[in-house]
């Protein structure tokens, strides 16, 4: 079991924030631009005009960026959610569904983004070869290869600058081919032909002129605020990247013929007002895709290395005192040099494009998943439909076999293999994933397969043990407790009488009905045993051991106080088994009012709040309502760090934006009097609890009252 967050691991306003070095614009926006405003916008855009007419390859450009787009929407969401470490998008497959699957996809990224540094290497080459071809290709290639190594080498910080001045030359040369002096044709063809290819062929030569999204994710662990970061920036890349491409495609189509567009590939030189310029921006764009992927592919490799899924890892995770994966580097570059040595790489390159999809869809897939699960823990504060990350992964797929139906078939199965081999491996994180709760969201029925991922703290979800002592009598509150477990928790609901008959089991289904037509999952039984408590036991001793199991004890008590020493002593067997506990005193008045206001209450440096704020964010979901977060203190001094406090709290949290905060000043029966009004306030229950004071406090907070004790399982900040 991960041990809980307590109050005393939230960082508070006067502890250091760890400082990374790159922010939005250099960290994201410019690798993810620069490595989209290849070789291709400038050598193959008119030829894709040429064939498909403006409006043509205005909707192969739209097809293709609508996949980055949704990727990029899904990493928005993704990133927003949890803590992405280093490796960009083998971090957030890893967090989401584990070690095996992050490396069965990180592996091919790496090899991906390797690879496509020897490919920009030579085209950068040809590039040169147009002003010198008497120069020795593999002498230029070699040449360029080494400058990379070495600015690569140096520090990400020196590349990232340098980049900022090819970003200057790329923009230059744009410049220069929009400003053109050359005269409008006679009409502006909006529909092509498409003679040298059909319309699928087309796109799918132009598709990778898109891929270049990750270049910023793969700087995740040197990003000062990546969940920030990598939203703005990838989605800024993609909508400048957007308009860039619709207007060359409108400039090519309006200033020149649709067959000089589809024969010459060097139109953007010959039709420019100063022709350098757009052969500094050739060269420029290929040596900028290079370098993005120089400094981001040893970066992925060396998050792979930090959690040992290759091989070889305890040399290829180190850094060096720059905090540059410098073995990493050294490791990639050979592999590089091999490449551009071995020389022809055009089926690679198509290999290459197979993965970069596959990495694509795995994110989209992995956000629909966490969506249809509807798992408290993920709760991003940058929400996009459903059908975006369905659309995204399926937009993937059916890509890749447009492509190369027979390269990707291979690529699936290089990514099953590898999944296989790591499974093997018996990899360990430091963090949980959703695979088990999938498992028990998806696929209720496969047990045994469910056992394998067992729960964790990011896929706590309510499940209730719920004991009704006589189920033709009990008038407990079942609309308070559908607030609790809806949409995807569940409810196990039991009785106890020394001889069990067909019409209290009846009875009980009966009562657990308007449950069950919410669409939660309820299952309940009758114990045969003479004595209520000792029939508690037995079935909290074995629910224990399956895995469909209750994780929280739902009690009720009223005015009596006939059942307080019983309830005492299922709440010391519910803490013996790691149960959560929740007691609920409902107001015989004003029971929930309007259902529309939760006061969660919470005392500082305690840790027991976990439970209390995953149940408070349940009904603020369900209700619609207002959460307001108070604490309390009899010391005015401690206000403003109280206050700094809880607003920590809710940022690390992800509390819902309106959540008020409120710092009391008095004893605890004051500040009861001086709290906002609400329909349900919520405490931490210790571990001697009073259940006359609980009553009194109900009483003079005028509304019903939860008490709630943490197992240790939960996690409000997962």
């Amino acid at each position: 079991m991960a041990p809980k967050t307590p109050f005393s691991k939230i960082p508070s306003s006067s502890e250091p924030v760890q400082s990374h070095r790159f922010g939005t614009f250099g960290g994201v926006f410019t690798p993810d631009v620069l490595t989209i405003l290849g070789v291709i916008m400038y050598l193959r855009l008119g030829w894709v005009v040429g064939n498909a007419g403006f409006l043509g390859a205005v909707a192969i450009i739209l097809m293709a960026k609508f996949v980055t787009l949704c990727t990029g929407l899904s990493m928005a969401s993704i990133t927003t959610n949890i803590r992405i470490g280093a490796g960009g998008a083998y971090s957030i497959v890893s967090k989401s569904l584990g070690l095996e699957a992050g490396g069965s996809i990180g592996i091919p990224f790496y090899i991906s983004q390797m690879l496509s540094t020897a490919l920009y290497i030579i085209g950068f080459t040809e590039g040169w070869l147009l002003l010198f071809p008497d120069h020795p290709p593999i002498v230029i290639s070699l040449f360029v290869w080494a400058i990379l190594l070495g600015v690569s080498a140096i520090s990400a910080s020196f590349a990232i600058k340098i980049q900022y001045v090819i970003m200057i030359v790329i923009g230059v040369s744009l410049v220069s081919f929009f400003y053109t002096d050359a005269a409008p044709q006679p009409q502006l063809k909006l529909i092509g032909q498409f003679q040298d290819a059909g319309f699928w062929q087309v796109f799918a030569i132009f598709f990778p002129a898109v891929t270049g999204i990750m270049a910023g994710a793969n700087m995740s662990g040197d990003l000062k605020d990546p969940r920030q970061s990598i939203p703005v920036g990838t989605l800024s890349a993609i909508g400048v990247t957007l308009a860039i491409y619709v207007g060359i495609a409108y400039a090519c189509a309006y200033f020149i013929a649709p067959e000089e567009l589809r024969s010459n590939q060097m139109v953007m030189v010959d039709y420019a007002f100063w022709s350098p310029a757009v052969i500094a921006g050739i060269l420029a764009a290929t040596f900028s895709s290079a370098l993005g992927s120089m400094v981001g592919a040893p970066r992925i490799l060396q998050a792979l290395a930090e959690q040992d899924t290759v091989p070889f890892s305890e040399i290829l995770a180190k850094k060096n005192t720059r905090n540059e994966p410098l073995n990493a580097i050294i490791l990639t570059g050979g592999a590089v040099a091999i490449a551009i040595v071995v020389g022809n790489l055009n089926a690679l390159a198509t290999l290459i494009t197979l993965f970069f999809l596959i990495t694509y869809g795995s994110l989209n897939l992995i956000v629909f998943i966490q969506q249809s699960m509807k798992i408290i823990s993920f709760r991003p504060t940058f929400r996009i439909p459903r059908v975006i990350p369905l659309a995204g992964a399926l937009s993937c797929i059916f890509i890749m076999f447009l492509i190369n139906p027979g390269f990707s078939v291979v690529a699936i199965a290089t990514i099953i293999l590898l999944y296989i081999w790591l499974t093997r491996q018996g990899l360990q994180s430091e963090w949980g994933d959703i695979r088990g709760g999938m498992f028990l969201v998806l696929a209720e029925q496969a047990s045994r397969l469910a056992a394998k991922f067992p729960r964790h703290q990011i896929s706590w979800k309510p499940d209730l043990l719920l004991p009704i002592d006589n189920p033709k009598v009990w008038a407990g509150p079942l609309l308070f407790i559908r607030s609790i477990t809806y949409p995807s928790g569940s409810v196990f609901a039991l009785t106890v009488q020394e001889e069990g008959d067909a019409e209290t089991e009846t009875a009980l289904t009966n009562l657990l009905q308007p449950l069950s037509r919410e669409g939660i999952l309820v299952s309940s039984t009758v114990i045969e045993d003479q004595d209520f408590q000792h029939g508690m036991k037995l079935v909290i001793q074995t629910l224990k051991g399956g895995t469909l199991r209750p994780n929280t004890l739902f009690l009720t008590f009223g005015e009596s106080k006939d059942n307080d020493a019983m309830i005492k002593q299922m709440v010391k067997q519910a803490i013996s088994h790691k149960l959560g506990t929740v007691l609920l005193h409902q107001h015989p008045r004003v029971a929930f009012g309007m259902q529309k206001t939760i006061n969660l209450w919470l005392r500082d440096r305690s840790p027991n709040w976990h439970l209390a704020m995953l149940i408070a964010l349940q009904l603020h979901t369900n209700w619609d309502g207002q959460l307001n977060l108070i604490t309390a203190t009899t010391d005015k001094g401690q206000k403003n760090r109280l206050l700094r406090f809880l607003e920590q709290l809710s940022d690390h949290a992800r509390l819902p934006f309106m959540t008020e905060f409120h710092v009391l000043i008095g004893d605890f029966q004051t500040v009861l009097l001086q709290a906002p009004e609400a329909d349900v306030n919520i405490f931490g229950m210790s571990e001697k609890f009073h259940l006359d004071f609980m009553r009194n406090v109900s009483k003079s907070s005028n509304s019903s009252c939860l008490f709630v004790a943490d197992s240790g399982q939960e996690n409000a900040l997962a």
